[in-house]
């Protein structure tokens, strides 16, 4: 008996929520005459216009473009039926669907399709060969170079002659690099293949003067092979997109046309120039305003020296500038880093 009375129970509710819904479709069918959705889109195509696949009836409801804008899109839904509520919702969720999938497709592939890509020299994008750990290995290079120039400066001739033969250990891993990252017969690896062989040949070259150089002591010689060889490594390094960053600065001569001269302090080259071991700014040139130190002084009657400018995101570039344009700086000022690491 008491489980009939449940029952009954339970009937006269489900018929109660019915009637409740019904009621409030009845409400919405009254409030919705002109409903509009509304999608916000923020995926555009290559003419800045938003992508959609299809606009058209479906059922007995008939989407029609109100506006178009770059970024907007406003659907008008009309139409009448019995089920208005159920037709609306199912229809607004196929739409926002349908909208997303293609709105928003294009940039999922797009992100996936250029993940991992580099530039390449034609303006386009193309996939990084495999290089493994060789990059580490050849910019390892830059760090025995830095302590090259420490030993060399302290004229430490006993631990100068050992460098050209640790160096030359590396021969592999440069033939390695230079096949791998450019290995295909395209015009564009092919002669980036040369220019890096070159800079390799030249780097080997100069190493081997400093090796006979420093046999014989002879200070002013070692220093302009070691300054040749920091010169060609540092080729290498940009030929081959070794550096982790891009400096698109086309001149920092701009940055100082409202600036006193005398805001960089300096000795003046002409009557007392700076030579091999002192700390200079470029006070002229594409590269005005950096600091560094001269590392080689050519004699070749071309009146220029070598400056190995001050580390920047691990890298220290070289510059071959004129002589009256570094100037020596003044006052107390820190020792080029090389002479602050430490000896294993």
């Amino acid at each position: 008996m008491v489980a009939l009375v449940n029952i009954e129970i339970s009937i006269v509710l489900f018929v109660a929520l019915l009637q409740c819904s019904f009621l409030s479709t009845f409400a919405f069918q009254q409030q919705h005459q002109n409903a509009f959705l509304r999608t916000r889109t923020t995926t555009s195509d290559n003419k800045g216009e938003c992508i959609v696949m299809a606009v058209g009836s479906m059922d007995d409801n008939e989407f029609n473009i109100v506006s178009k804008e770059k970024e907007t899109l406003q659907v008008e839904v009309e139409g009448q039926g019995e089920s208005r509520r159920r037709k609306l919702l199912h229809n607004s969720l196929s739409f926002f669907l349908a909208s997303s999938a293609t709105t928003l497709s294009p940039l999922v592939s797009n992100a996936e399709s250029t993940a991992g890509y580099i530039p390449d020299m034609v303006g386009g994008l193309k996939k990084p060969k495999a290089v493994g750990g060789l990059t580490k290995k050849i910019r390892k290079v830059g760090d025995i170079m830095d302590e090259l120039q420490r030993d060399l400066m302290q004229e430490r001739w006993d631990l100068v002659e050992k460098y050209p033969e640790q160096l030359r250990s590396y021969v592999p891993v440069f033939t390695t690099y230079t096949d791998s990252a450019f290995p295909t017969e395209s015009p564009t690896d092919w002669g980036l293949r040369v220019a890096l062989r070159y800079e390799v040949g030249r780097f080997f070259a100069s190493l081997e003067r400093l090796k006979q150089a420093s046999s014989r002591r002879a200070l002013d010689e070692a220093y302009l092979a070691y300054s040749d060889a920091s010169l060609h490594f540092d080729r290498y390094l940009h030929v081959g997109g070794l550096y982790t960053y891009y400096d698109a600065t086309i001149t920092n001569e701009n940055f100082f046309k409202d600036v006193s001269p005398d805001s960089l302090v300096h000795s003046n080259p002409a009557t007392d120039p700076a030579l091999v071991r002192d700390l200079v700014v470029l006070i002229k040139g594409p590269d005005m305003g950096k600091t560094g130190i001269v590392i080689g002084m050519y004699s070749d009657g071309s009146n220029n020296c070598v400056v190995k400018l001050d580390r920047y995101m691990g890298f220290r570039e070289i510059r071959v500038v004129p002589n009256l344009w570094a100037a020596k700086r003044l006052g107390e000022q820190d020792p080029d880093d090389v002479f602050l690491i430490a000896r294993k």
